[in-house]
Order: structure tokens, then C-alpha cells, then sequence
């Protein structure tokens, strides 16, 4: 496809800059005042032509011609005046009703109410902006599985985490009912529920010397698939003898897995969406540990899948300085807070992306985060049954767009590339992960019969 079906977007159900819209409003506000001043003058000119020799009079009339289209234009200046107002009223009210979903959400009438008053006072204000904010809403959360559904008509694809075969209608109403439970988003303030489980890692043969991805879609490519390795991690030596380390998770290496010895399993993706530990996340951990990685040292971490969930929560609980977060066809979106970068590679046509259920209402990360989203595979039929828009190969695709797009959202991410790239020294480990099964305990030998005395032998008496 063409880089002109990528989407980029700020994140949340509606990105917009409400205040960028009052500033534009104010510009056609000013312009309009200038109009005024400009027609003034040009009648006090057409008042004037009387004075002129009668052959100029046809001046005249061309001077009135123009003062009408300025008032034309004056008009045009105040609609647009007061539709970037409202449109600005809308994107607040959204974020308004997010935050008032909140509050209720966590048991807090009194700051509920607080968003109900300032809700009904920008109503108040600015009549109907509240219908079209609900409207907004509605229209970004519908349009996110509506590729799915067409998939559906032409084929049908299998949903890892539950095996179901949907319709068009089941692919909108299983994302509906991820919308309802919650499901796809992790709060900030979430963690883990504790799940032992023992894991080994172990250090693959040495990785060439390598430098840092010069590209997202270079980032992409390392991360692993297939073969034994599971994650890999580099260290970065920076200049001023600090370090940093890149941290790059696979997605489900054993979709018909659950809970063997390959720890990256379906097992491990109902723990995770779920919001309980998994045999992976702690592979995860392990290797970084083993991989020199402290608390408080800077992270950059690559995710696809269920190795996109590993990440959020490694950047949210695991005690380093997270400071880039990038997932393709994440099944979860992470509030990561304002100091990680966010960025979201997701394929509309995805069905494990779906299970965001469209993410965050409001946008995550820090300044210059985004979510890049685009339809990877349209033709549909049998072959999504191998699910081909999740597939890694197509998201590195989508990162190749990324980089050649001109949208400014980049520069943050290359300015993380840049960085790494003045290290003075780079060393790159990738592990293998195994799940650590019980050994069934021998099984103890049964007792036989009790030997006959000789008295209750046949035949004695």
C-alpha cells in the first residue's frame, strides 16, 4: 500500500489540540475586524466618485461590487470563527467525559460531579457541542473493527485467546464487549497480579557487534522470531560513561502452547491480558537482570504481540527510566505516563490489535507520542485464517512507511535512534526462555496381596 493509507494520530479516541483550534479562531476573528476596517474604507472611496468626472462614474459601481464581497468574506471569517470554537468545545467535552468516566469508574462522586458541572457549563456555552462529542466518540470507537468486518465477508480469522470464528457482526460485537469490561487499556497505576513461575533464560551464541537501528524499521527487524531466541537486549555505552539499554520482545512463538515448555504461549497471553503474571514476563525481567540492566537505568523497549505486552508492563513496574515505548499489534494499550515515548504501530485489520478495543479515550505517552494505523492486507479470504496483517513482516512494512513519512511525529523517534547511535560501545545478547515444568513425583510402588499362612492354603486340613 501506499504511504498515503497511513494514519497517524496523536492516540485516544479524539486527538485534537482544542486550544490550537481557539488560536486558528482567533486569527479569523482578527481577519474579520480587518475586513471591516478594509470595506470602510473602500465605501468612504465610493462616496468619493461623485466627485470625479462622469465618465469615471462607472467606478462606482465596481467599488460597490467590492465592498459586497467583502462582506461576504467578512461573513465566511465569522462561520469559521465560531466552528473552530465549537469545535474546540467538542474536543474539551471529550476529554471532560473521559475524565469524568474516571472518576466514576474509581468510586469518586465528588470529583464525578465536578466533571458533570463543568460539562453542563461548556453545554451551557456552546449549545449541541456535547451531542457532537458523543458523536465524535462514537464515530472514532466504530470505525476501529470496521476493517475486520469486511475481512469477515470475504473470509473468516482466527482470534488467538479464545479460537472464536466471527462474522462481521461477532468482530463488532466481541470489540463492543472489550470497549464494556475494560479490556486493552492498562491504567498507569496497574501492575501485575503475582503468579509464580520458574523460568531458565539463557545467552545464545554472541550476536555480531552491531550499532544502533538507524530506523524504526531497522528496530523492528530485531525483534525476534522464530529459532530459539525469545528477547534480546542491548547495551549501550554512552559518551559520558552512562548506559543505556534496548530491549526487544517477541511475540507468541507457540500459539498452540498453554503452559508447556515454551514460555511465549497462549497460557501466557490470557495471563497477561488479564492482568496476572506470566512464565514469559518473567523471562523478560531475567534477561534483562542478566543482560547487566539496573533500576533507574534508561530503557528503550520494542514489542510485537504478546512481547508488546511484556514491555508495557516492564516500562510501568519494573523500576527502570522508560523512556521509549513502541508496540506493533499490541493486543493492550499502556498508559506508559508523560516522560516515555508512546508510539503504537497497529493494522486496522489485525484482530489481535482489535483487542485494544480501540485504547485510551485520551492520549498516552509524552509529547510527540502517536498511533500509526493502516489496512495491511484488504484482499481477504482463506489465508487470514494465518493471520497475515498481525504478522511481523507486514509491521516492519508500516515502519518503513514511518520513516519515510514526513510527519513530525517522527523526529522524536529518530532523535532516539540518534542518541543511541553516539554510543561508544555496544554489546547485544539474545536469550532463549523455557518454562521450568514440576517433575510428577515417582509413583509409589502398591503393597500386594498379603502372602497365604499355611493353614488357609488350598488344600490344607
Amino acid at each position: 500500500m501506499g504511504d498515503g493509507d497511513l494514519d497517524i494520530r496523536g492516540g485516544g479516541a479524539v486527538s485534537v489540540d482544542s486550544e490550537t483550534l481557539r488560536v486558528a479562531a482567533d486569527g479569523f476573528g482578527v481577519l474579520g475586524r480587518e475586513l471591516d476596517d478594509i470595506a470602510a474604507v473602500a465605501g468612504s472611496a465610493g462616496a468619493l466618485v461623485g466627485r470625479l468626472p462622469r465618465e469615471e462614474w462607472h467606478l462606482s459601481a465596481r467599488i460597490a461590487d467590492l465592498v459586497v464581497r467583502i462582506h461576504a468574506e467578512r461573513t465566511r471569517a465569522e462561520g469559521f470563527d465560531a466552528e473552530l470554537r465549537h469545535a474546540a468545545a467538542v474536543y474539551d467535552l471529550v476529554e471532560l467525559q473521559a475524565q469524568r468516566a474516571l472518576a466514576a469508574a474509581g468510586g469518586d462522586e465528588v470529583a464525578a460531579a465536578r466533571w458533570d458541572a463543568a460539562i453542563a457549563a461548556l453545554e451551557r456555552r456552546h449549545p449541541g457541542a456535547l451531542l457532537s462529542a458523543r458523536a465524535a466518540v462514537m464515530a472514532a470507537e466504530a470505525g476501529w473493527p470496521l476493517d475486520l468486518a469486511k475481512q469477515s465477508a470475504t473470509g473468516t480469522w482466527w482470534l488467538p485467546f479464545g479460537g472464536a470464528l466471527l462474522s462481521g457482526a461477532g468482530a463488532y460485537s466481541a470489540w463492543q464487549t472489550v470497549r464494556r469490561i475494560g479490556g486493552g487499556t492498562i491504567p498507569s497505576g496497574e501492575r501485575l497480579t503475582a503468579m509464580p513461575a520458574a523460568v531458565q533464560v539463557r545467552p545464545l551464541a554472541p550476536t555480531r557487534r552491531t550499532s544502533a537501528p538507524a530506523t524504526l524499521a531497522q528496530a523492528a527487524e530485531r525483534i525476534p522470531g522464530g529459532g530459539e531466541s525469545r528477547i534480546r537486549v542491548e547495551k549501550y555505552t554512552m559518551p559520558d560513561g552512562s548506559r543505556q539499554f534496548a530491549l526487544y520482545v517477541a511475540g507468541t512463538q507457540a500459539p498452540a502452547g498453554f503452559g508447556g515448555d515454551d514460555p511465549f504461549d497462549e497460557l501466557s497471553n490470557v495471563q497477561l491480558y488479564a492482568g496476572v503474571s506470566s512464565a514469559s514476563y518473567q523471562a523478560t525481567l531475567e534477561a534483562l537482570r542478566q543482560a547487566g540492566a539496573q533500576p533507574g537505568d534508561v530503557l528503550h523497549d520494542f514489542g510485537h504481540s504478546q512481547g508488546a505486552m511484556i514491555t508495557a508492563h516492564v516500562a510501568l513496574e519494573a523500576g527502570y527510566d522508560a523512556r521509549t515505548h513502541v508496540t506493533f499489534g499490541s493486543p493492550v494499550e499502556a498508559d506508559v505516563g508523560g516522560g516515555t515515548l508512546s508510539v503504537a504501530v497497529a493494522h486496522t485489520d489485525d484482530p489481535v490489535a482489535a483487542l485494544q478495543g480501540g485504547g485510551h479515550r485520551e492520549a498516552v505517552g509524552a509529547p510527540g507520542s502517536f498511533v500509526a494505523r493502516r489496512e495491511a492486507d484488504p484482499a481477504g479470504g482463506v489465508r487470514d485464517l494465518g493471520l497475515p496483517a498481525h504478522g511481523m513482516d507486514g509491521y516492519v512494512q508500516t515502519a518503513g512507511m514511518l520513516d519515510r513519512s514526513g510527519d513530525p511525529r517522527m523526529d522524536g523517534v529518530r532523535a532516539v535512534f540518534d542518541e543511541l547511535g553516539t554510543a561508544t560501545s555496544v554489546q547485544v545478547t539474545e536469550y532463549s526462555a523455557a518454562r521450568v515444568l514440576p517433575v510428577p513425583a515417582a509413583p509409589h510402588p502398591q503393597p500386594g496381596p498379603a502372602p497365604l499362612s499355611p493353614a488357609s492354603s488350598p488344600g490344607a486340613g
